[in-house]
């Protein structure tokens, strides 16, 4: 942020411009494709546990390399391609988790489990920052929408790997996991067309730099920044808590085989995709803080109550939980753009590690925790992270942005 102007002045008016949304689709797909190849990781986690005899802090500590990996690189990637914008890092990110996607299937020890962990996280730290900015390109002004549409395909490829993984890596075996190389080679094709328009675009409406002026005074940009961080970390720890742990929750409680326990993570993972398509066009036309105020506050009451139920209780809680929360996302990455104009890439990565990486903090602590308090106590101990939102009341509002 060192580069802040201390000038305000007015947002600038939203271009009215037709949408772009072959290319909005496009890239909502390819993270479709990189989100299933990612939720390979945690979906085969009972296989890699029984396979290697992992303890918690292990699968923990997976979790912490993808995300880190994935966390401390997306910001760099996307301030250098504010300044040098980079095309086709998209297709390259893409072949950096097919790699990575070979290993896993592959891996003969915890080692190599750690490296196709990193790969993966490689790639997700490329693609995040220059998809999201040709989502931003592509939106014709609708950026809420585009966010939306964009982070929707990453949700259902989220959704739909551990549903992929217990039909057939399951029955399969791990080294099944090569098959989703397949997909891998079809987004990089898929990317490697975006990137063609990409440049086209930047090489005809790109020459001129974007207005950096802020919009609002620093120290209140600042303020508001921290915040949405922390609303941030307050999401995706809880996130963590269900993606990483709850296949093992439902069967240690419940019984359930672990087939059952990867449909039932398909359920929240399905209801993430839905909220997350939802989140962006109500913040379009209610305002991204509304939006955020009920995402992440209002989900308290249903985390509160998880611990308590059964198994129907559990997945129709999971399902309206998975559905507030990520609505926030969308919002929360919108508002960011708003805050910092022309620094599209550096808030993209920002926010997107941010998300990694509070995620994979999140799941070694949580699997320390489990190790010794058991996986309930990590349930209830988290059912109070959503009380954060509460800070909400502190961001600024629409109203601000036009003075």
């Amino acid at each position: 942020m060192a580069d802040m102007q201390t000038a305000t002045k007015p947002a600038p008016a939203r271009p009215l411009v037709t949408a772009t949304y072959p290319i909005i689709l496009a890239v909502s797909l390819s993270h479709f494709i990189n989100d299933v190849l990612q939720s390979m990781l945690t979906a085969i986690y009972p296989i890699l546990k029984t396979d290697f005899a992992l303890d918690y802090w292990q699968i923990g500590m997976l979790t912490l390399i993808f995300q880190c990996t994935a966390s401390l690189l997306q910001p760099v990637v996307g301030i250098y391609t504010d300044r040098h914008p980079a095309p086709m890092s998209l297709p390259v990110g893409m072949a950096s988790s097919f790699a990575g996607v070979l290993v896993l299937a592959f891996a003969s020890s915890f080692t190599m489990l750690l490296i196709g962990a990193a790969l993966i996280g490689i790639g997700s730290s490329v693609f995040h920052p220059e998809a999201s900015r040709v989502a931003r390109m592509a939106s014709g002004g609708k950026f809420g929408a585009a966010q939306s549409i964009f982070q929707v395909g990453g949700n259902a490829g989220q959704a739909a790997g551990p549903l992929l993984a217990a039909f057939i890596v399951v029955p399969f075996g791990r080294p099944s996991v090569a098959w989703f190389c397949v997909l891998a080679a079809l987004g990089m094709a898929v990317l490697y067309r975006v990137g063609l328009w990409y440049r086209e675009y930047a090489r005809t409406k790109g020459q001129t730099h974007a207005d950096r002026t802020l919009p609002l005074p620093r120290n209140r940009i600042i303020m508001a920044l921290v915040i949405l961080a922390f609303l941030t970390f307050s999401k995706n720890a809880y996130m963590a808590s269900i993606s990483s742990y709850y296949t093992f929750y439902v069967i240690e409680n419940f019984g359930v085989s672990t087939q059952t326990s990867q449909v039932m993570l398909f359920l929240f993972l399905g209801a993430v995709a839905a909220g997350t398509l939802l989140g962006g066009p109500i913040g379009d036309r209610f305002g991204t803080t509304a939006v955020i105020w009920f995402s992440i506050l209002g989900a308290l009451p249903f985390t509160l109550a998880l611990p308590h139920v059964g198994l129907v209780g559990s997945g129709i809680l999971t399902v309206i939980i998975g559905f507030i929360i990520a609505s926030s996302f969308p919002a929360i990455v919108v508002m960011a753009q708003e805050l910092l104009p022309g620094r599209v890439g550096m808030v993209a990565g920002i926010f997107f590690g941010l998300a990694f990486g509070m995620g994979g903090i999140a799941a070694a602590g949580l699997g320390l925790a489990a190790d010794a308090y058991g996986i309930r106590a990590v349930y209830e101990a988290c059912a109070w992270l959503p009380a954060l939102g509460i800070l909400t009341i502190l961001l600024p509002r629409r109203r601000e942005f036009a003075r």
